[in-house]
């Protein structure tokens, strides 16, 4: 009887044990690191996310992590520049469906919508790491910085084929519309934000547009 409750025991610690284990992660010693510091780094912060964490999600050696990326600064700024790339590939391949400038411009507020409405949406990772102070303006900061360059430009150059007047000043109004719908959804936990940020950049363009686009819509 006594080996019996021994038996469910332990048991019933192996089924704890594996509900609580994290998801194993697949492929190299750098995919595994990304992975597992994209996780947590997003999720929790990355002042407050130790290397230890991250090394241990991964499932890798220490000295993995050291050889891969030399520290965790450089770790940071790797995972801010995936999730950069994964953005603007989104991005690009979402306007690319369109045909005409305006629509493009609204596919962007598209994907946001998208975005923000997923399980686990913790607001914007550059305005996140940003925040933090990270000192690494060559790494951290750089990143946040050119990623906001590239939405900008983007922007511009859509507003360009669409023809207003002064694109730059009109895709940095875009640019800052897009970025508070991403704020505001994390912030202020509305999922709506990027829908009015849509409507407001719609009304926008409408108003920026050259008058035969505009006929062409009506």
């Amino acid at each position: 009887m006594t080996r019996q409750i021994g038996i469910v025991k332990a048991m019933a610690v192996h089924q704890k044990t594996t509900r609580s284990a994290p998801e194993k992660i697949e492929g190299s010693a750098r995919e595994k690191l990304l992975r597992a510091a994209g996780e947590l780094f997003y999720a929790e912060g990355v002042h407050t996310v130790g290397i230890d964490r991250v090394i241990e999600r991964a499932g890798v050696a220490k000295a993995s992590l050291y050889n891969t990326f030399g520290s965790k600064e450089a770790l940071v700024t790797a995972y801010l520049t995936e999730r950069a790339q994964t953005r603007q590939e989104a991005l690009t391949q979402r306007i690319a469906k369109e045909a005409a400038p305006r629509e493009k411009i609204l596919a962007a507020f598209d994907v946001v919508a998208e975005l923000v409405k997923r399980p686990g949406f913790r607001g914007c990772a550059f305005v996140n790491a940003s925040a933090e102070g990270q000192p690494d303006a060559d790494g951290v900061r750089g990143v946040c910085t050119s990623t906001r360059s590239w939405t900008r430009a983007l922007f511009t150059e859509l507003s360009r084929e669409l023809g207003v007047r002064e694109p730059e000043r009109v895709g940095a109004r875009l640019a800052l519309l897009y970025t508070g719908a991403v704020v505001s959804a994390g912030m202020d936990r509305n999922p709506d934000a990027a829908e009015d940020a849509r409507a407001l950049a719609a009304m926008l363009l409408d108003a920026e547009a050259p008058k035969r686009t505009r006929r062409a819509r009506s």
